[in-house]
C-alpha cells in the first residue's frame, strides 16, 4: 500500500497513469521506477518539487 511521504497517510488517490494525489497533505506524487518524485500544487496549478524535503530512503517503495 502506498503512504504519503510528508504526513505518512494512506488516503491516497489515484489521478493519473503514475500520478498521485494525498488527500490529507494535498501534495501530488509520480512514480518513477522505484521512487516517489513529490510536489507541491501552487496556485497557478504548476508543480514545484518537494523532493529536497525527504531522503532518498523515504521516497522509496515499498
Amino acid at each position: 500500500m502506498l503512504r504519503c511521504p510528508n504526513c505518512n497517510g494512506k488516503d491516497i488517490g489515484k489521478i493519473g497513469t503514475q500520478d498521485y494525489f494525498c488527500w490529507t497533505c494535498c501534495i501530488e506524487m509520480t512514480v518513477s521506477g522505484n521512487e516517489l518524485m513529490v510536489h507541491q500544487i501552487e496556485s497557478d496549478g504548476s508543480l514545484s518539487s518537494l523532493d529536497d524535503l525527504f531522503t532518498k530512503e523515504q521516497r522509496q517503495l515499498p
